[in-house]
């Protein structure tokens, strides 16, 4: 690998879900190896998040086989304007419908924010065929719950901007992204409202590494869902907000020590 920046990014490969959406992945490394599933976050991808951010390179550098997804609704997948096509249900199928493509028998999984929660639900799902799981700004319930979907569809109609600060910051990260999708976006937060939320109550029993920035607000939830996980551990990003934290070099060194 040497002093590679980021792994050239491979073509996309299409795994149809259940319900027929095409969902984008990218592969690196020998199949033969330990395989990572790598999970972006909201209005991310899984070139931003994951490669262009040094966790591939790592990774690979590590010997590990890596499998990146793009999420419905994101990258290079397909996105559906319809909420009930965002349920989490059917975002934890489609980790499955990776697993199942590419004959992955079992894999270690790296999530973070939307992609840690989808972790959470799919370990639950799939604790056959998911050994551990590094789930990273990850808090209890939906923290979205906040997000005004009258004021983000507002936004994309005329360009007004949300009254409520935090539906106005994801909006105008989103939009500021290329390739977004803004009312498949919307339409996700949207259907994953009212579903199954990680709580204590419904905790994975898999081996689970919690990493999240010393400046994000969640931090104490995230310390407080670790604590009720049968098998949970517990790392601080130093200095690291919500958006900033998949770039740590910190946060990569602790996931990879945790699936090594």
């Amino acid at each position: 690998m040497g002093a590679m920046a980021h792994p050239e990014a491979p073509d996309p490969r299409a795994v149809v879900a259940p319900d027929g959406t095409k969902i984008a992945t990218y592969e690196w490394g020998d199949p033969d190896a330990s395989t990572v599933i790598l999970v972006h976050g909201f209005a991310s991808s899984a070139l931003g998040n994951w490669n262009l951010t040094g966790w591939v390179r790592d990774l690979l550098r590590a010997e590990f086989h890596v499998i990146a997804i793009d999420q419905r609704g994101h990258g290079a997948s397909d996105k559906p304007h319809h909420p009930e096509q965002y349920t989490m249900q059917l975002l934890s199928e489609d980790v499955l419908a990776v697993l199942d493509t590419f004959l992955l028998d079992e894999v270690q999984y790296v999530g973070y924010s939307l992609g840690a929660r989808v972790g959470w639900k799919a370990s639950r799902d799939y604790p056959h065929r998911i050994t551990r799981a590094v789930l990273g700004g990850i808090p209890d319930g939906d923290p979205l719950t906040r997000f005004r979907i009258d004021e983000a569809r507002q936004f994309i109609a005329d360009a007004t901007v949300p009254d409520d600060r935090l539906t106005a910051a994801y909006v105008q990260m989103a939009a500021g992204i290329p390739g977004n999708d803004l009312t498949a976006l919307i339409s996700l937060v949207e259907g994953m409202r009212d579903g199954e939320q990680p709580t204590v109550d419904n905790a994975p029993s898999q081996p689970l590494l919690f990493a999240t920035g010393t400046d994000d607000p969640i931090i104490e939830k995230s310390r407080a869902l670790c604590a009720a996980v049968p098998d949970g551990t517990f790392v601080e990003i130093p200095g690291r907000n919500h958006f900033n934290a998949p770039t740590s070099r910190a946060f990569r060194s602790a996931a990879i020590a945790f699936l090594e």
